[in-house]
Order: structure tokens, then sequence, then C-alpha cells
């Protein structure tokens, strides 16, 4: 194995750590980490890579938007709270330090993300299994 292939495994172990604790801690949201996962491992080894898209955790948050379907209201929400949330003490820290101009841009990363996830990602009705 070379040491670029070291590097995405590294990089996609992490990916899923992350990711497993995003998906129980509402602070934190899986869907990035798990999607550098499974980029990092497609890159790395198709073993893991297999094993990856076959696994609980990627089937409940990342596979339906990766195949184009989108994503649940649920999904969506928690996302946009997450990144308000981290954005706005971001904003706030900035603020009481006097810079003004990086909170500005930074609002307007902010509006960007919550009008691409409501209009630009397809919204998929909850499935419930009875």
């Amino acid at each position: 194995m070379n040491l670029k292939k070291i590097g995405w495994l590294i990089l996609g172990c992490i990916g899923v750590g992350l990711g497993a604790v995003g998906s129980v801690l509402p602070m934190l949201p899986a869907f990035p980490f798990l999607l550098l996962a499974a980029v990092s491992f497609a890159k790395s080894s198709e073993r893991l890579h297999h094993w990856f898209i076959h696994t609980r955790l990627y089937k409940n948050n990342l596979e339906s938007y990766l195949q184009g379907r989108g994503m649940t209201w649920a999904a969506k929400i928690r996302i946009m709270i997450t990144v308000t949330v981290l954005m706005s003490f971001s904003c706030a820290v900035m603020l009481l330090n006097g810079v003004y101009m990086p909170c500005l841009i930074l609002g307007g990363v902010w509006l960007f993300h919550i009008v691409y996830f409501i209009f630009g990602v397809k919204t998929l009705k909850e499935e419930y299994n009875t």
C-alpha cells in the first residue's frame, strides 16, 4: 500500500468516527463526515468502500442523497440547525472582537447554505417502517 492510499484510509476512518458521533449528537452533523468517509474509502480500498456502503450508518444518512433521490426534512432541518448554531457562535465571537467583514461573509455563506438545502436538495417523504 502506498502512502497516498494510507492517507485516504486514515481520513476515511476519521470520517466514519466523526459521522458515527454526529449521528447521535445533535450538534455535530453526520452527513459531511460520512460523505468524506465514502470518498476516502473509495480512493483507498475497494474492500473498505464496499463495506462502508453496506453499513446502516451509510444507508440511513447518505445513501438517498448520493443516489440523487434527496433527503428527508428531518435530515435537512438537523443540518441547517447545526450549521446555524455553529456559524452564529463564530459570528458572535467575531462581532465581540470588532471584526465585521468576515461576519458579513459568513452570513452570506449561511444564507446560501439555507437556500441550497431548502430549494436545491430534493425532499423525500419520511419512510416509516411498520
